[in-house]
């Protein structure tokens, strides 16, 4: 974008703001004063609870219950439960009426539901696309829980989640799994029908759970012979209505109903869910900003509305508050970062380029400056033996070496190190020994030991990173890309690079943490095995990763 843009966007950026939060096509015309038509089809519906009729689920002919079930953000008493009625899950209406239904629930100690622990009934409203947030509470903390969902004479499939340990409690140890990248037309989710099978307690994903860009008739490479997908998904997702569709066709995927049915899941967006690479209310190209604020409140409301999140991260227009902080025990606080909505434009665009004075000035920012001071207050504040942060771009350094060149990602912290330095100073401050960043974006799995100086191997370790892979992103890789020996050379603290798809568990401790890199040899047939590319241990308070 030209510095002009950048200027122009960022004065009417409160404005926009403000007329996102109404969401009216008109009210963001009249403010801007904007005479273009938006390329918008549906207007967003309002945020508030409306008062629109309830249904009749006598009348509900066809299982509504065929995007499945998800829970997340367990907490010690309380976990949130989710599921979103769609008949018609390929309609723009998902096969249901203007009118508000009401959706029973049960929670259970067990499969069969003979010891149910908690029911209730919630509304699943129009104006959220009949999409269901339950936030279960007065729960015992650290127990495995069980929970369905009832329309009518629907009910939907049994799933299992789980509470947190409570804050005081010295927990032995936690399994969890980090995921990312999940582009539908880039292969089968056969890495998540092996999560779903595998001993962990927790799932966080990192990001790009969507993909904006279009899906052919044959699912791209996933080339079916028998459906045919409808053409309103072979469009980039704009509008309300695409984005909704959008995460309707990924929830019908078997692979990801069972991983989600499975364990609960932690989550937070990088840049797909929305738009390629855009930064803060900053597009990814040059179109008016009162059009990308607009798609960014309905990618930010579909989000929402599809995924197991809590109330106080509902949407207000083009904005969402979507990091947050959980914790297991005293064993481990995990701030889950939101890398996009408040990040400065990248200086140099959003490639691999040399670093200038402008990508390395302090007024550069990854997180927000608010959201680097929420985080550094919290390291200050806790009592964790591990402080891991599940965040969406790599935050070690890679020095991609180019004909003696130093090139570096602008896109990922590489190009906002002052970001990156002022963090690694706060949690130096806080005296935090045992940190962990978990990562994804790049469609390969890496280790890195946080270096205090990346330009010095010598230098102090101040913790570690875990990549994940994606899970079919860029289609099946390699376990030794191109360029695997010239990388691992050029960057002395990165032990591990493996190109093929899967998925990363961690084994959190009290002495140490155990990393397993599990990768499938391909996506784009399903029933692939998965393996174990790779294992590290890193000691507490000796940070490092060592082969296990």
């Amino acid at each position: 974008m030209t510095l002009a843009g950048h200027q122009q966007q960022s004065q009417h950026a409160p404005e926009l703001r403000a007329a996102a939060r109404h969401l009216g096509r008109r009210r963001f015309l009249t403010v801007t004063g904007a005479a273009a038509a938006l390329a918008f089809a549906t207007n967003l519906p309002t945020a508030g609870v409306a008062g629109a009729a309830e249904l009749d689920a006598a009348k509900i002919t066809d299982n509504p219950f065929t995007l499945g079930v998800a829970s997340g953000d367990p907490l010690p008493t309380s976990v949130v439960l989710w599921t979103r009625l769609a008949p018609a899950p390929f309609q723009a209406d998902s096969g249901l009426p203007s009118q508000r239904v009401v959706v029973r629930w049960e929670l259970a100690r067990d499969e069969r539901f003979r010891h149910i622990v908690r029911r209730g009934a919630a509304v699943a409203h129009p104006e959220f696309h009949h999409s269901v947030h339950v936030e279960v509470g007065h729960l015992d903390s650290d127990r495995v829980f069980y929970y369905r969902f009832r329309v009518g004479s629907w009910v939907s499939e049994t799933a299992r989640t789980r509470t947190a340990p409570s804050s005081r409690s010295d927990v032995s140890e936690l399994t969890l799994a980090v995921v990312s990248c999940q582009a539908y037309h880039d292969g089968y989710f056969t890495p998540f029908g092996h999560l779903a099978e595998d001993d962990v307690d927790v799932v966080f994903h990192v990001g790009d759970y969507l993909y904006e860009y279009a899906v052919s008739s044959v699912g791209g490479v996933r080339n079916y012979t028998d459906r045919v997908l409808p053409d309103v998904f072979n469009r980039e997702t704009i509008t309300l209505e695409d984005y909704r569709l959008r995460y309707a066709l990924y929830k019908t995927d078997p692979d990801l109903q069972a991983v989600h049915a499975a364990h609960p899941f932690v989550v937070t967006w990088d840049d797909h869910e929305t738009e390629n690479n855009y930064a803060d209310d900053i597009p990814e190209n040059d179109v008016p900003p009162e059009e990308f604020l607009l798609r960014r409140a309905a990618a930010y409301r579909s989000y929402w509305e599809n995924l197991p999140l809590r109330h106080p991260q509902r949407p207000e227009g083009a904005d969402m508050r979507l990091y947050r902080r959980l914790n297991w025990g005293r064993l481990a606080q995990f701030d889950i970062l939101d890398t996009r909505q408040y990040r400065t434009d990248q200086a140099n665009g959003d490639g691999w380029k040399t670093p200038t004075p402008e990508s390395e000035a302090e007024s550069q920012t990854l997180p927000g400056f608010a959201q680097e001071r929420w985080l550094t207050d919290g390291w200050k504040r806790s009592n964790a033996l591990w402080n891991v942060i599940p965040q969406q771009v790599v935050f070690a350094r890679r020095n991609h070496a180019t004909a003696g060149n130093t090139t570096l990602s602008m896109d990922a912290w590489d190009g906002y190190p002052a970001s990156r330095r002022r963090l690694l100073a706060g949690a130096e401050a806080a005296g935090v020994e045992n940190l962990m960043v978990l990562t994804g974006d790049v469609h390969v799995s890496y280790a890195f030991d946080i270096k205090q100086d990346f330009a010095d191997p010598g230098s102090r370790t101040l913790g570690t990173e875990i990549v994940a892979t994606s899970v079919t992103s860029g289609q099946n890789g390699a376990a030794r890309p191109a360029n695997w020996a010239g990388y691992l050379a050029a960057n002395p603290h990165m032990k591990h690079y493996n190109g093929h798809r899967g998925y990363s568990t961690v084994r959190l401790g009290q002495d140490l943490a155990r990393v397993d890199f599990k990768t499938v040899a391909a996506v784009t047939t399903p029933g692939a095995a998965i393996t174990t590319a790779a294992s590290f241990v890193t000691e507490v308070g000796d940070q490092g990763l060592k082969p296990a």
